[in-house]
């Protein structure tokens, strides 16, 4: 590093914390990673003060609607940083992000990051971003390019917080959502890999600051450690929501995030119409019930918190149900019939979960 005054006395951009080589070495490392993301469209690499993104390969779309999103991890990161693992974080950024776009039946295109740090250590920025560029992949999107800003005095040395943007486009009559939901709709469930990136402020106060679980215990029901679990990817369903489409009738999706399962499916439910979702149809994962009995937890307050073990929805027509879970099935993505879409009494809200959690 270099030195952290000028030869007068004076100050420098180092003496205040920034470490400008670091963060050139950390673009270096990062560059083999963002070129597996390339798609024919992008233009150019990294190093540019904009990401080039060929828009004349949307000229077959008859009218072609641009889907945007941005989003981070929340808290998910401090187990990163506690565990000292840097490469999966960023597939969990690329889920929020690509998995809100796909939402309306739109194709993801380009993403952004913006990573922020106390220090930059060259090494633990590129391998964020080697999880963000992996995450990239997984959803068919390409990353064009992204910010690491270092922020001394701000952050502690080894403080990281990690969001991302992204673009997709859908064809103005493919658009997905509550308009085309219907009576008699039926509701798939797409498995969660865990509890994906939201709930972590629950999580980390009951299990880590209440309970005192370390990080590297080895839980018996969960079949691993603790960090381990709590560091599980989200699982990214863009490409297979997409592949879902092209085969089966699909009216909506939803992205189960923060808010839970109810929360989310009730925003693509049209007003008149209740989903109805049957919590006997599936199992949670041992993680679920954990947080719920360490700390304690309502159910409720669980379900409106975490995901409960599911991580995408579709809402489809009866007669396209066998090959919407024939399509996942050939995917690799386990999913099942959770619920149906009924007339709405003066009671309902737009969704609610019944019955009791299978064992």
């Amino acid at each position: 590093m270099s030195e952290t005054v000028s030869a007068e006395g004076g100050a420098s951009y180092a003496a205040a914390g920034v470490d400008i080589e670091a963060g050139d070495r950390a673009v270096e490392l990062m560059k083999e990673w963002v070129k597996k993301t390339q798609r024919p469209e992008v233009l150019g690499g990294l190093g540019g003060f904009a990401g080039l993104f060929d828009a004349s390969a949307l000229k077959h779309y008859e009218r072609p609607l641009l889907a945007s999103a941005t989003d981070g991890v929340g808290t998910k990161v401090d187990i990163a940083r506690r565990m000292g693992v840097y490469d999966t974080i960023g597939h969990d950024l690329v889920a929020m992000v690509m998995d809100d776009i796909v939402v309306c039946g739109a194709e993801p295109l380009f993403m952004t990051d913006y990573i922020c740090v106390g220090k930059v250590h060259p090494e633990r920025v590129a391998a964020i971003v080697k999880g963000i560029a992996e995450g990239c992949v997984l959803a068919g999107c390409a990353l064009v390019g992204g910010e690491t800003a270092e922020h001394p005095g701000l952050l502690g040395e080894d403080d990281f917080d990690v969001a991302g943007a992204g673009t997709g486009v859908v064809e103005a009559d493919r658009l997905l959502g509550a308009d085309r939901i219907r009576e008699g709709d039926v509701v798939i469930a797409m498995a969660a890999s865990g509890l994906h990136s939201n709930g972590y402020s629950l999580v980390r106060h009951v299990l880590l600051d209440r309970a005192k679980l370390g990080l590297d215990r080895h839980i018996e029901e969960l079949g691993r450690t603790l960090g381990e679990e709590l560091l599980e990817p989200t699982k990214i369903y863009s490409l297979d929501c997409l592949a879902l489409t092209r085969t089966a009738e699909v009216h909506a999706f939803s992205h189960v995030t923060g808010g839970g399962l109810a929360a989310n499916l009730a925003r693509v439910i049209p007003d008149g119409l209740h989903a109805v979702v049957d919590r006997s149809t599936w199992a949670p994962a041992p993680v679920f019930d954990l947080v719920g009995k360490t700390g304690d937890v309502e159910l409720l307050e669980l379900e409106k918190t975490l995901n409960m073990g599911v991580g995408m929805i579709a809402v489809v027509p009866g007669q396209s149900v066998d090959v919407a879970l024939a399509t996942l099935a050939d995917r690799g993505v386990e999913a099942w019939v959770a619920g149906e879409i009924t007339g709405r009494d003066d009671h309902a809200t737009g969704a609610a979960l019944v019955g009791t959690y299978a064992r």
